[in-house]
């Protein structure tokens, strides 16, 4: 099996989160895979403009996941190691990168988010990563 340390951003603009939609048609959150000693963050920041066309700044990070599937390239199982940062967009703009196989792509209110969402545990992710985002903006306001 291999083994790939990954890092990616779950990115709201005010009550909407970034989402894509990939190749095989299911909705995910911008990542990549972490090369020749980058620091997670640095990856997922990039991932994120890269992706997405999204410039954000990170607030924290907001956990990590862990999934596995079957490589038809290389031919072998691969487990994918997300580290994950909660992330502010600073305007609403985005570009979807169709050379990165990318279809669709836009900021979504959470709860229609959270419906289109292919994989459980990225509901489960941004559903966390809201309630902390919410958490840290009341707590901006209150100082």
């Amino acid at each position: 099996m291999l083994f790939r340390n990954c890092a990616g951003g779950v990115v709201f603009f005010e009550d909407k989160v970034l989402l894509l939609k990939n190749e095989k048609d299911q909705w995910v959150l911008p990542k990549g895979v972490i090369r020749n000693g980058d620091l997670s963050r640095d990856v997922a920041l990039t991932r994120v403009k890269e992706e997405a066309g999204v410039e954000a700044e990170i607030i924290s990070c907001v956990g990590e996941t862990c999934y596995e599937f079957f490589s038809m390239s290389r031919q072998k199982p691969v487990c994918n190691e997300i580290t994950w940062y909660l992330m502010r967009a600073l305007e609403e703009n985005y570009q979807l990168n169709e050379e990165l196989g990318f279809r669709d792509i836009g900021f979504y209110d959470i709860d229609v988010a959270l419906n289109m969402i292919t994989h459980n545990q990225d509901k489960s992710l941004v559903n966390l990563a809201y309630k902390k985002y919410k958490d840290m903006a009341i707590q901006e306001i209150m100082v």
